[in-house]
Order: structure tokens, then sequence, then C-alpha cells
């Protein structure tokens, strides 16, 4: 029986997904739930599992292809199964794929599919792949580099991981042509590095001598001569869009107000650095983050307005009696918010434990679509960069988000006497029309009276 499947909704109504990678081809026999892809949503990089045991006939995109919801993605020919009668419209089809023996198990499988065409990128030539991908912030064209071979046609993707090819890409380093110089074998971060760092190296004659191999045209990068005023051009997709259309979003539908408040820490930094010190090695690291977010799950449950969200079509404030705290995460598909559920309940190592888990696995590239959304309240560590004080916007649908500015050594005025004390910024944006100036200072100043005194925990617990 042929059956085609088209890629599903990937959870929390995305519309849309980026082929990372093809696991599989035109050919292949495949399990059920074997890994088909790597596709990349506006959230996060998903491992696609085959909704079928067969056959693969046909695989109706390319790697670097944007697909819609409900566009056929895979043919299959599955054995021992009658051809279905044709199907009057995408949804009967796919419920007739469902009462077969090896029927889909995803998440929103058999979607109506989006109206319109699926978006495709351009493809390229050999030559120009060979020639496309230069870092252009070292501008030099990959024929500068004559050791490197020419890269024949290929029908497998070079071999690395998700992290590794978000970080090739970002730094437009063409995996294919680090395949080449290696051979077959994984490639690593550190393998893309020492790439970049041959073609910088050689982009300094290169830059000012032509090269002896002709440039192909590509729409993507070219070689930037001496004195040369150019541009470069990144596409907008992935979670750099997702995060820009959100925080245009939040930021002209909720007022915004910001406070900061600047503290001692000094109490909070010696008890990190006492439970450090007596904790097993295999224990969670507990840190400032750590600490500030037991600090504003206690503070929440006496400012409730903190932690509500604003239904405008019901006319209502609904107040949230759980905290679910989400923490930014840079990383290098770009800026993304996991959320810890019911940190609330959490001990101070439970949280530490759980902060850790969601820094490996956003780093990873492996955050669930699932885990980044419906927050009541996020944390930003903005310190780690070396920065005092900023102002947050509010991932939509929160109202409230604390910034952790850099800890800092300064002298301060302790018990009446200038002292050198652990001194650190927090700044706190909160939605005004739930929060007003009155409760986010009081909000603030509880959050800052645990930092400052942590057996304060035990009188807000």
């Amino acid at each position: 029986m042929k059956q085609e499947f088209r890629l599903p909704d990937l959870g929390e109504g995305l519309t849309e997904a980026e082929i990372v990678q093809w696991l599989v081809a035109e050919g292949d026999t495949v399990t059920l739930n074997q890994t088909l892809a790597e596709v990349e949503t506006a959230k996060a990089i998903v491992e696609l599992p085959s909704p079928h045991a067969g056959v693969i006939t046909a695989l109706h995109a390319a790697a670097g292809d944007v697909v819609l919801v409900g566009s056929p993605l895979v043919g299959f020919e599955i054995e021992g199964a009658e051809d279905p009668v044709p199907a009057a419209s995408p949804a009967a089809g796919s419920a007739a794929s469902a009462e077969d023996g090896s029927g889909p198990n995803l998440v929103g499988y058999g979607a109506a599919p989006s109206t319109g065409r699926p978006m495709r990128r351009a493809r390229r030539s050999a030559a120009a792949v060979a020639t496309a991908d230069v870092d252009v912030r070292v501008a030099a064209p990959h024929d500068a580099i004559d050791e490197t071979p020419a890269v024949p046609e290929q029908h497998e993707r070079p071999r690395s991981t998700p992290p590794v090819r978000a970080y090739a890409k970002g730094h437009g380093v063409d995996l294919a042509l680090v395949a080449a110089a290696l051979g077959d074998r994984v490639i690593t971060r550190a393998d893309v590095d020492t790439y970049r760092e041959r073609v910088a190296q050689r982009s300094i004659g290169a830059a000012t001598a032509p090269p002896s191999v002709a440039v192909a045209p590509t729409t993507t990068a070219r070689p930037v001569m001496a004195g040369e005023r150019s541009t470069t051009r990144i596409p907008i997709r992935g979670v750099r869009k997702h995060t820009a259309e959100a925080m245009v979003q939040s930021a002209f539908t909720a007022p915004h107000v910001t406070t900061f408040h600047t503290l001692d820490v000094t109490a909070t930094t010696e008890l990190i650095a006492s439970l450090r010190a007596s904790a097993a090695p295999d224990a969670p690291r507990i840190g400032v983050l750590t600490v500030v977010a037991k600090a504003v799950c206690l503070a929440l449950a006496h400012y409730p307005g903190l932690n509500a969200r604003w239904d405008g079509e019901a006319g209502e404030i609904v107040q949230q009696h759980f905290v679910d705290l989400g923490i930014a995460a840079a990383t290098e598909r770009g800026l993304i918010v996991p959320i810890i559920r019911d940190a609330e309940r959490m001990t101070l190592g439970g949280l530490a434990a759980a902060v850790a888990e969601l820094t490996r696995t956003a780093r990873s590239g492996k955050t669930a679509p699932a885990d980044l959304t419906g927050g009541t309240f996020s944390l930003t560590n903005i310190g780690v960069f070396g920065i005092d004080a900023g102002t947050p916007i509010l991932p939509p649908g929160q109202t409230g988000i604390l910034a952790l500015g850099a800890v800092r050594r300064l002298p301060w005025e302790y018990k009446g006497e200038i002292a050198l004390r652990d001194v650190m910024t927090l700044s706190l944006s909160f939605d005004h029309r739930i929060v007003d100036g009155a409760e986010g200072a009081q909000f603030l100043k509880a959050v800052a009276d645990v930092l400052q005194e942590p057996g304060r925990a035990m009188l807000l617990a």
C-alpha cells in the first residue's frame, strides 16, 4: 500500500518547520518510530519519527526547505496492505492511515494542510556549494584554500550533531566542506572552529590577490575585496523569527514598567559557598540564579499579581496559584525561555537540578516545543555577560520578568562602616495593566530581603 506522510503539527500550533537533515533516503526500509529527519521549528530542533514501517518511495523536500504543516513530506510503500480507497480530503486520508497496522503516533498527525505552497530555498550546484557558505566575517573565498578538495555531489549529509550543525550554520560554515577535508567521521564543534581559523588565516593574503580559481556566482556570499564596503543578509527564521514576533507582540500589547534595586547579596554568596563546600560530588550545583528562583517563588505567593495573566477576551485577570518558571537561555540558535513546571514545590536542590537539566537540554537544541510555552513568570541572568541592569521585555502572556545583574565586589555601607561586599542589581519589568508601582516595588523588595538575609525565607515560606 502506498501512503503519504504529511508534516504533522509538532505542538503549540506551529505552522511550519525547516528540514535540517534527512537521516534516510529513497529506497530505505524503515521501522515504526525510526527517526526520519531532524526538523527545526520556531522553537526547537525536533527528531521526526516514522509513522509507518515500510519502504521510503519519495522525499518531498530537501534539507534546508521550509515545509508547511500538512504538506506531503515522505512517501511510503507498506508491505502486506492494500491500497486504500482514495480519500476525498487530506483529513480523510489521515483517518485511513491511522487504521492500518503501522499507524502514526505523532502529535497532531493528520492536520489539515496549510494553504499556500511550501517555501523552498534555491538549490545550489556543487560548484556553488564549494564557494558559497563562507564566513563573511573573515571575508575569504573558499577557493583561496588550496588544500580543500572539491566537494562531490553527496547523497548523505555530513555526520554531526544538531548543536554542531546549528553552530556551523550560525557562523556561515558549510559542513560539506569541513567533511571533505576531514574524511568520514563525526564533525565536532572544534573541527568547525579549526576550519574557520584556516579560512581566516588564508584570507589575509587572499583579500589582496585574485583567486586562482574563478568564484562561482552565488546569492549567499561573495569574496570581499580590500577596502570594499559590504553588507551581509541573514535570513530571519527559526528561533530568531519566533523571538522577534513574540517580543514585538509583547512590547506593543503590555505597557511595560521597569523598576531597579541594588542590594548587598554577600549573605547569599556565603551561603552558596557553604553549600557547595559540603555538597556531594554529584550534587546539583547551586548558584545565585537558583537562590533567586527560590526567592521569587516565595515572593509570588504573597504578591499574586506578578504571577497573573491578562485575559482581554473574558475581561478578567487570571491569578495562577502555581509557578511555571521561565529561565531565559542564550543558545547557538538564539534566545529561548524553557519552563520549570511547578517550581514553587521544589527545594533549593530540586531547583538547581532543574536549572542544570534545562540548560543542558537547551544547549543541545533538544528542548521540546511544549517546554517553551505556558510560563507564569521568568528570570533572565544578564550578569553572566558582565551586565549590571537592563529592561527585560515580558514574554507574551506573562506579567513579570526579573533580570539578575552581575555580582560585583564593591565598597558598601555595612554596619555603619565601609566594607567590600558582594553587590548586585535586580531589574523587574511588569505589566502595568495588572500590577501597579507599589505592588511591583513590594515584590522586588521581598525578593531582595531573601537575598540579603536568606534566613528570611523561613518567614516567607
